[in-house]
């Protein structure tokens, strides 16, 4: 039986400062992402259906499933970092088990193991369509910490 590891944030203001963070990204607005559940070491972004977002078969696109498993995965993983830090993704896995076809997906991350400067987390994308929860995406993220550099926008970057 496994269990489920519980994280203490480094910072007690984090849920704040994750969900100003993800306000700032014009990519989630693009797609309609919002953020939703967030606690130490979990994070979920909800996106509903748009068909401004899906391929010719009328599903959601691939790339826009990577889109919110990463930034959940980002954003887990944020939750533990210190209030004078950023989060960078250095590397993700996805594996797309079902066609994301749903009113809405739900991509949901999980740290796994928190270090000091890289963070692991799971990366779970569910469609939901009539009453049916379908897992259609799971994978693996890296994410580093850097530290002394304040998640804010950079000089010159548009808001």
């Amino acid at each position: 039986m496994s269990t489920v590891p519980e994280f203490r944030p480094a910072d007690p203001g984090f849920e704040a400062r994750v969900r100003d963070s993800f306000g700032r990204q014009p990519a989630m607005r693009l797609i309609g992402a919002t953020l939703g559940l967030v606690a130490p070491g979990l994070c979920e972004v909800d996106l509903p259906h748009n068909p401004q977002i899906t391929q010719q078969h009328g599903l959601i696109h691939g790339g826009v499933v990577g889109m919110i498993a990463d930034s959940a995965g980002g954003y887990a993983a944020y939750s533990l970092f210190p209030a004078d830090s950023t989060v960078m993704t250095v590397e993700y896995k996805l594996n797309l088990m079902a066609p994301a076809d749903g009113e809405r997906l739900l991509a949901r991350s999980r740290v796994t193991r928190h270090g000091r400067t890289l963070t692991i987390c799971s990366l779970d994308v569910f469609a939901y369509k009539a009453d049916r929860e379908i897992h259609c995406a799971t994978g693996l993220a890296t994410m580093i910490c850097l530290v002394g550099r304040p998640d804010a926008p950079r000089s010159g970057a548009p808001r």
